[in-house]
């Protein structure tokens, strides 16, 4: 078994897809870097931190982005969110059987502000565009860093969610919450609270993602294949329902108790059982226990 968590960005690539198959556009090589990091004197990465192609899974051609958390937290910036809307952009075009992200980021490159919140609003649209013309676009979540801000908000805007247990999705990190309304609101140290609150067993159990897998590349693998596709048409009837699902689910929760639900919380109103043992339990038991 390979680590997800613990692979970079190309090992990702080079141990999920077919071998060999991976065709980088824009590699380093092509010294395609940020101009606003080398005006702020910031050192920079010649892929940006975010590795694009083309590649075949199971025989099948996908399109691939691939982002680095080891540089800059795989924050978006503008070339970096560039780099992604071309790959979709392309795929309108070449109508490749899936997009795969292998998302691995905090968020939008704090250091590029507005042109970073541009990019990911840019991502946003062009994932919609796939997906409004039948390319299924598919996350995968189980890095170290996690799917926070901005790519946050793609990674649910995509067809299909893949996590890991120990993956993490939300809109803001542990320490942005914690920054903005006070420990008391949420405490960024303790680990077993974030991973209750944003990790992939509770998106599984809350709905958030569609298929939950052990940290392993090939089990990654595996749920990216059983997804090719799998294409879900973003329609207003089905944004009524999750709408509807929402409100539900926000019914459940009691009032007045600000700073005290947490996930577990819901978990037991969603009526799951052995809702206290879930952290402890193995992929395989948590995956029976989502309500219907």
């Amino acid at each position: 078994m390979i680590s997800y968590a613990e692979c970079s960005a190309r090992e990702r690539i080079a141990q999920l897809l077919d071998a060999d198959s991976f065709h980088e556009w824009l590699p380093p090589a092509e010294r395609v870097t940020s101009p606003h990091l080398a005006q702020l004197g910031v050192p920079c990465a010649f892929d940006d931190g975010v590795a694009i192609g083309r590649a075949r899974l199971d025989g099948r051609t996908v399109f691939v982005a691939a982002q680095e958390g080891a540089f800059m937290g795989g924050g978006v910036g503008e070339v970096h969110g560039a780099k992604l809307v071309g790959l979709l952009k392309r795929a309108l075009r070449e109508r490749p059987e899936a997009v795969l992200l292998l998302a691995d980021s905090g968020g939008v490159r704090l250091h590029e502000a507005n042109a970073g919140l541009i990019a990911v609003s840019e991502v946003m649209r062009a994932v919609l565009d796939a997906r409004a013309a039948g390319i299924p676009v598919i996350a995968l979540i189980g890095s170290a860093n996690g799917c926070f801000g901005g790519m946050g908000i793609v990674a649910r805007c995509c067809d299909h969610v893949v996590m890991s247990d120990v993956g993490r999705l939300a809109m803001s990190g542990p320490e942005v919450i914690e920054a903005s309304h006070g420990v008391e609101e949420f405490d960024a140290r303790d680990r077993a609270l974030v991973w209750r609150t944003t990790g992939g067993k509770h998106r599984w159990l809350s709905g958030d993602c569609d298929a939950l897998v052990d940290d392993d590349v090939q089990a990654f693998r595996a749920a990216a294949i059983a997804a090719l596709g799998q294409h879900r048409p973003v329609t207003p009837t089905a944004l009524e329902q999750e709408h509807q699902l929402l409100a539900q689910r926000l019914a459940l929760l009691p009032e007045g108790l600000e700073g005290e639900v947490e996930a577990l919380t819901l978990w037991q109103r969603l009526g799951v059982a052995q809702a206290p043992q879930v952290p402890a339990l193995e992929v395989d038991a948590v995956r029976a226990l989502r309500p219907a």
